[in-house]
Formats: structure tokens, C-alpha cells, sequence
């Protein structure tokens, strides 16, 4: 029977009944101790396996004892909308929870309407079948196609929640690098500002007072002034405080410090084009990711290191 179940299910979440909790449902314990959704619960109990006390089937309203163990099992799942292609990966860290990867620019994170191969989930969902594994592919965030750096993926809808939900709570770290015109003023500080779609335009986002609550912290780490001493720029750090879609562009934007390479949100008139085309994209790079490990309760941290497009542009900057 084990072999079936790990054949069938990830690893069970297991909750141990404390005298404090004696009496009380299923489902309070493992909201209680695992923090589990009442959506999580609602398709485990479906199962044979999905969810049990002392490996006996059990109902989410059913009273528990002190040591009695509670597992909770997810069914297997992949992705069979998505196409599994061999596409090189820069894989930061990978256990039986979590996938983080270092993605380069110029790639999609998920297919979307034309664009249904050549993305980061293509070639994840290839790599998990080649490791012999059954994962769906769940992006806990995205980056936008010409944006490089650290994205985190879950490999559990456990895992995908629990994420979620510190995230929601500022429980993330999520530090980028971006090259900019002119320097921001102060040097340091946050851009507290609503962003929405531009109604004349709904693929553009805009600063209005209409707009989603959207904060972005910025510390700029080096400033740069061009040969001819007519043109500023400067490497900034920025933390997001909310996630909304193309968040720092817009922000970096609206004070009037474009992202150098970005056609979208760029400046008007006066780009330098030679830090444009060593660029060659949005100077833009998620640096460094953390969080709370879902199961092992761990801080953890990861880096990417500048791609080297955008070492090319640091340097061309400094010369």
C-alpha cells in the first residue's frame, strides 16, 4: 500500500493531536498547527488517502484525541496543458516543496495566448518529467518577459498557498536591481502611489488616484553621468511592498527615473542610445528572493548575480 500512495500522493502533511486540543474537529487542529485552507481540505477529503486520523478516513468535523495523528495527502498532479520542451534552466534550489530559478530575460514565465512554448514552465515541466517526478507547475510570482532574475514556483497547492498568503502578509523578501535615467530624488525613499490600467490603453498601467494601493521602497546605490556630462543615471535597489503588474517601471517612471532599455515605459526624448542597445532590454533584475520554508519553518534566502548584459551596462555606465 505505501508504494501506491507515493505513487499517488506527495508526501502527507501530518498534524499530532496535543492534550490542548483534545476534543477538537479535524479540521481546527490542521487550520490550527498547518494553517491548511478549507479549499485544501475540501479536495483532500474527496480521497481514500486524502485525509485520515491513525491512517483510518476521517471527515474534517470529526472529534480528535490527544496523540492521534492527522494526515493530510494531495493527489499527484501535472501540468497537461503545458508542453514539456528541453530548455536550458538555471536552477537556484530544489527540494520535494519548492523550485527557485534564476530566469533570463527574453523568457515567459507561463504560456499564455501565443505563446505557448519556449516559457519557463515548458521547460520546468520537462524537467520534472525527466527526474521521473509528477508536479503541476505553480508560480508563486512573476517576472515580466524582459525582466531577469529569481522566481519561486511550488510544487505542492499546499505549498502554493502558504506562500501566497506570506507573501499577501509582507512575509517576502524581494529585492531588485534596476539601471535608471537621472537620480532619484531623495536618494533614498518610497514611491507610494495607486497604479490602474490607462484607459486609453489597457495593456499600459498608470499612476491614478482610481488605482490599486501600490508601494515601492528605493535606495539608489550609484549614481552615473554620461561623456558628455548631459545625461544622469544611476543603479537603484528597490523592495516591493505590493506586487502590482509593472510596478516598478511605473513607479521609477512617475519620478521620473525610466528603467534605461524599457520601450514601454521609457523616456520620451533623450535616451542615450548606447546604454540602450548594450542593455538591449528593461534594466531591470530580480536580485535576491527569502521567505519562510512552508514545511521546515526556515528562513531562507537566495541570490542571482547581474546577468551579463547587465554587468555590460554597469560598466559602460562607469566609463
Amino acid at each position: 500500500m505505501t508504494e501506491t500512495l507515493e505513487a499517488l500522493y506527495y508526501s502527507p502533511l501530518v498534524a499530532i493531536v496535543s492534550e490542548a486540543e483534545h476534543g477538537k474537529t479535524v479540521r481546527t487542529v490542521l487550520e490550527r498547527q498547518l494553517g491548511v485552507s478549507r479549499k485544501l481540505l475540501s479536495q483532500v477529503k474527496l480521497t481514500e488517502h486524502g485525509l485520515t486520523v491513525n491512517e483510518v478516513r476521517a471527515y474534517t468535523t470529526a472529534p480528535v484525541a490527544a496523540g492521534d495523528i492527522i494526515r493530510v495527502r494531495m493527489e499527484r498532479e501535472i501540468s497537461e496543458d503545458i508542453l514539456p520542451q528541453p530548455i536550458p534552466l538555471q536552477i537556484v534550489f530544489e527540494d520535494d516543496d519548492l523550485l527557485i530559478l534564476n530566469k533570463p530575460a527574453g523568457m515567459i514565465v507561463h504560456p499564455t495566448h501565443g505563446h505557448y512554448t519556449g516559457t519557463l514552465a515548458n521547460g520546468v515541466v520537462y524537467h520534472w518529467q525527466q527526474k521521473g517526478e509528477r508536479v503541476r507547475f505553480r508560480p508563486v510570482h512573476r517576472l515580466d518577459e524582459e525582466t531577469s532574475g529569481l522566481v519561486a514556483v511550488a510544487k505542492t497547492s499546499y505549498v502554493h498557498q502558504q506562500l501566497s498568503e506570506q507573501m499577501q502578509a509582507n512575509g517576502f523578501l524581494k529585492l531588485y536591481r534596476a539601471y535608471v535615467y537621472s537620480s532619484p530624488v531623495p536618494a533614498e525613499g518610497t514611491v507610494d502611489e495607486p497604479i490602474d490600467r490607462d484607459p486609453a490603453q489597457p495593456h499600459i498601467r498608470i499612476v491614478t488616484p482610481e488605482g490599486y494601493p501600490s508601494v515601492t521602497h528605493y535606495e539608489t546605490i550609484s549614481s552615473f553621468e554620461s561623456a558628455g556630462g548631459n545625461m544622469q543615471a544611476a543603479a537603484v535597489r528597490l523592495k516591493l511592498e505590493t506586487g502590482r503588474t509593472h510596478q516598478i517601471r511605473v513607479h521609477m517612471k512617475h519620478i521620473g527615473c525610466p528603467l534605461i532599455g524599457d520601450k514601454m515605459y521609457g523616456p520620451e526624448q533623450g535616451a542615450v542610445e548606447a546604454w540602450e542597445t548594450v542593455a538591449g532590454r528593461q534594466a531591470l533584475h530580480a536580485e535576491i528572493l527569502g521567505f519562510t520554508h512552508p514545511l521546515t519553518k526556515q528562513w531562507m534566502e537566495w541570490q542571482a548575480a547581474l546577468p551579463p548584459e547587465l554587468e555590460q551596462l554597469e560598466q559602460a555606465l562607469s566609463e
